[in-house]
């Protein structure tokens, strides 16, 4: 049974650096499509930053040239480095996995940013 636990959120200040961890288990995240969502109070759910199997990303708008997405396969874990972080990034982050009939999501992470 796969499993996904995100870790590293907090409360950050304008300007600063935050990098989210998620651990898989169950799941290899070099099989399946490994993805960061976010959603903000009042808000969809906003895809950030999604990952193939083979390594290729494409970085939604607001992440683009600030967050990105990597991971180690030897742990099995993926990971968000996030840097010139906004009041706008506030949100309830979460790790998906994604695969042909289903996925599994993290029980998410709260990132807040200060002005």
């Amino acid at each position: 049974q796969e499993h996904l636990l995100e870790s590293g959120g907090g409360l950050v200040q304008s300007g600063g650096s935050l990098r989210l961890s998620c651990a898989v288990s169950g799941i290899t995240v070099t099989t399946y499509t490994m993805a960061w969502y976010r959603q903000a109070a009042g808000d969809s759910r906003e895809l950030v930053a999604p990952m193939t199997s083979g390594g290729s990303t494409t970085y939604g708008d607001s992440a683009k040239g600030r967050f990105t997405i990597s991971r180690d396969n030897a742990k099995n874990m993926v990971f968000l480095q996030m840097n010139s972080l906004k009041p706008e990034d506030t949100a309830v982050y979460r790790c998906n996995a994604k695969w042909s009939l289903s996925n599994s999501w993290g029980q998410g992470i709260q990132v807040t940013v200060s002005s």
